[in-house]
């Protein structure tokens, strides 16, 4: 299987501004962020890093840390936008600032697959804060966004409103991803499209238990289920683990081999302002019509 990257660029309201040394410096509408980063193991461009706040990382292997703030960053969060969809950025204690920016690739890739289905319907599990949700909902394609988590999927509605779009057909489900698939497999629902953004351990509205590499496999089963010979994709992204991108890539081959189409894999990156260079930040792999 060929690897492939997906490169996240610059734009208006993002962008990476420069990298190395263990941390990068990014620039979130009109505040600047320092956060570590482990891939960034070459020396940065300027020595002179300026910066509203900076993530300091917890001493242990479980991560936690804290936010140091230099400057007047709003803690309820700022508006941001890419392309026509508005959202709020937010520091989280979880390091990121509320939404993915080198997903940006992503969107426009789902956007180009679901042009021109009539009444086309997606399937965004592990949604969160809802940016790849209003992506597609601003181009009339029928959402279903699903996340354990209350707080996120309120943060997400939100998101909605301040674009303008809550009033396009999105279903918000506050509920366990795997045991929502399963149930629109029982249903005998199908797709145009499924999005899938699992994190590496999380836990359900009602305590259930989620881990990576257990849960993958079973869960990429159903997703194939709610898909069919019209449908245009499946997109997984695979973040902070020791799995490879051919893993998944074969993973995903395996479950859709009865369908067309083709099965690709690889690396998402952002391009770093200053040199150019490539800063990786995850894997994926993807089914495509």
């Amino acid at each position: 299987m060929k690897l492939d990257t997906l490169i996240g660029e610059p734009w208006a309201d993002y962008g990476l501004i420069d990298s190395g040394h263990g941390r990068k410096l990014e620039r979130y509408g009109r505040f600047r962020f320092v956060r570590p980063e482990p891939q960034a193991m070459w020396a940065p461009a300027s020595a002179d890093w300026k910066a509203d706040a900076e993530f300091i990382p917890g001493s242990d292997e479980e991560g936690g840390g804290r936010w140091e703030y230099s400057g007047q960053v709003p803690r309820d969060g700022w508006p941001m936008k890419w392309d026509d969809v508005a959202f709020t950025a937010q520091t989280t204690p979880f390091r990121h600032l509320g939404f993915f920016p080198d997903m940006a690739p992503v969107w426009s890739w789902m956007r180009e697959r679901l042009d021109g289905v009539a009444d086309a319907e997606a399937l965004n599990l592990f949604g969160y804060t809802g940016v790849a949700t209003l992506a597609l909902a601003s181009q009339g394609v029928k959402m279903v966004h699903v996340d354990a988590s209350k707080k996120s999927v309120e943060g997400a509605r939100a998101n909605a409103r301040l674009a303008g779009l809550d009033d396009r057909p999105v279903r918000w489900m506050v509920d366990d991803a795997t045991k929502f698939a399963a149930r629109e497999v029982r249903r005998g629902r199908r797709y145009d499209g499924i999005l899938l953004d699992p994190p590496k351990f999380g836990r359900g509205p009602e305590g259930e238990v989620w881990r990576l590499e257990e849960g993958l496999p079973g869960l990429i089963q159903d997703c194939r289920q709610l898909l069919d010979e019209n449908s245009r994709f499946l997109f997984l992204t695979v973040y902070a683990v020791r799995m490879s991108a051919l893993a998944i890539g074969e993973l995903v081959s395996q479950a859709f081999a009865d369908l067309p189409g083709a099965v690709e894999a690889g690396e998402l990156a952002v391009r770093e302002e200053a040199r150019g260079l490539l800063l990786p930040t995850a894997i994926w792999a993807r089914w495509r019509r």
